[in-house]
């Protein structure tokens, strides 16, 4: 008899909405397209967020007996080789992510203690990052107990704060302030006039779906909800919309008190803010200390996170044969150490080369933001792969729910295929950005990391065949031939 413990519903909305929503991806989508970021993350959440999860449920129901993730989905009908590129994807955005995250821990940093963005050189912002990195990877070998706590503490306080804010703006509204952009039909229509203002648009849109991305870490508790699966997929839709609307309406709200095109990626948030406490007169010095200890938390929290998690689930999920085992052993707290630090040397150059084309920390952060967002869309193409190849080839395979019938199922998958790849090459070539930079870091990353990879496991898969040809086919066969059939 199974004590796994089970979570209720309300839990399940708290942990989705927790691990989907940032303040801070409203401000960068409303520094780059204003006001249309409103009812782009709420369409983003309808064709994206609620889609993907729904995929994913059904994916993580067709693998009741393991605890499942990128690698157990694609391999469910595409085998071990797509696999294995899906999970190392999943690894592979992270190492971008630290690069747009570590600058503005230092940003936040510097308003939660002095009350003002200090200023400083590139370099001197780049190799901070890196020793705070340096720490935060010596923290997770460590398999420190409390960064769960930090990580919910710091989550908790920004939706408080998100959801102060809206309700403090909207009061304002509601006796009287004027908004120092009109909240206008016209202000919330995407600008296709000229090829530039489109081709931005599109750009954007890869960062507005990473925005409401997510669904990946809450899709493994569905077997750990009360009520199955149906209680699950009725609780995410709710968390949905709700994500979609928390997005939106604080996208709408957010050029009350500063007018757009004033704020900026590193303290647009700080300007918002400031307005809204000037409003209800309170000290902005200690408005941005409150802000910034907030989004400090929260940010770090993310960090200790995210600097063990994908580097533990890839290095123990994929087969034990393609890396050596140096590489994956892990320490006495359950940590493949080893790989952690090598995950730290491959982000020095990523962190290194966009420093190289900036002239100041907004520059830096539009660079590796654009960076993170495009390679965010590769794990979901994969997944959405293989779910339309499920669908198409092994529909027939008993589950305890599924989305529609076969055609729907390939129809809505192979549609967000399309939409994905077209968002995917606008955020890789965003435009006006220096040639160079596009193809050594946007380019040039993609192709040496998947490829690398790609080489990785082909030199796997040879010497398995040459030892074990049964073991090799097993590896490359979709686990979905041997499920039970309807």
């Amino acid at each position: 008899m199974s004590t796994r413990a089970k979570i209720g519903t309300y839990a399940l909305l708290t942990m989705t909405v927790a691990a989907v929503f940032n303040f801070r991806n409203v401000i960068n989508n409303s520094v780059s397209i204003g006001l249309v970021s409103a009812p782009a993350f709420f369409f983003a959440t309808l064709l994206y967020f609620l889609p993907y999860t729904l995929i994913i449920a059904e994916l993580v129901a067709l693998n009741k007996d393991s605890e499942s993730g990128d690698y157990q989905w694609v391999k469910t009908s595409l085998g071990g080789r797509w696999a294995f590129l899906g999970a190392f994807s999943y690894w592979f955005v992270n190492l971008f992510y630290f690069a747009s995250l570590l600058p503005i821990v230092l940003v936040y940093a510097s308003y939660a203690f002095y009350g003002e963005e200090v200023q400083m050189s590139q370099w001197a912002i780049t190799i901070i990052s890196l020793t705070i990195f340096a720490l935060a990877t010596f923290v997770s070998t460590k398999g420190a107990a409390w960064i769960g706590k930090v990580t919910n503490i710091g989550a908790t306080l920004m939706m408080l704060m998100a959801v102060s804010f809206i309700i403090l703006t909207s009061v304002a509204l509601l006796g009287g302030l004027e908004p120092a952009t009109p909240i206008t039909a016209e202000a919330m229509t995407p600008n296709f006039t000229d090829f530039a203002m489109m081709w931005g648009f599109f750009g954007t849109l890869a960062w507005i779906i990473q925005g409401v991305g997510g669904a990946e870490s809450v899709g493994v508790y569905i077997k750990d909800i009360k009520g199955g699966v149906n209680s699950f997929i009725r609780t995410i839709i709710i968390a949905g919309l709700l994500v979609g609307m928390l997005y939106a309406v604080a996208s709408l709200l957010m050029t009350v008190f500063v007018p757009a095109g004033e704020l900026d990626y590193s303290s647009g948030l700080f300007q918002t803010m400031a307005g809204l406490g000037a409003h209800y007169g309170l000290d902005a010095a200690l408005v941005n200390r409150v802000v910034g200890v907030v989004m400090l938390a929260a940010t770090l929290g993310s960090l200790l996170m995210w600097t063990s998690t994908p580097v533990k689930i890839f290095f123990s999920e994929i087969p034990g044969g393609i890396f050596g085992s140096k590489l994956v052993e892990l320490n006495e707290k359950g940590v493949p150490w080893r790989a952690a630090w090598l995950q730290y040397a491959i982000v020095v150059p990523i962190l290194i080369i966009p420093a190289l084309g900036s002239d100041s920390i907004n520059g830096l952060l539009e660079i590796v933001i654009n960076m993170t967002a495009a390679t965010s869309l590769l794990p979901p193409l994969f997944i959405y792969l293989a779910y339309f190849n499920f669908r198409k080839n092994f529909d027939s395979v008993k589950r305890d729910f599924r989305i529609g019938s076969r055609t729907f199922g390939m129809a809505m998958s192979g549609f967000m295929m399309v939409v994905f790849a077209f968002v995917f090459v606008t955020g890789t070539f965003p435009y006006g950005q220096e040639a160079w930079l596009t193809l050594v870091y946007n380019v040039g990353g993609v192709v040496i990391f998947i490829g690398g990879a790609v080489i990785v496991y082909e030199r796997y898969i040879r010497r398995l065949k040459s030892t074990d040809p049964e073991a090799a086919k097993r590896e490359l066969t979709a686990t979905a031939v041997g499920f039970e059939k309807e």
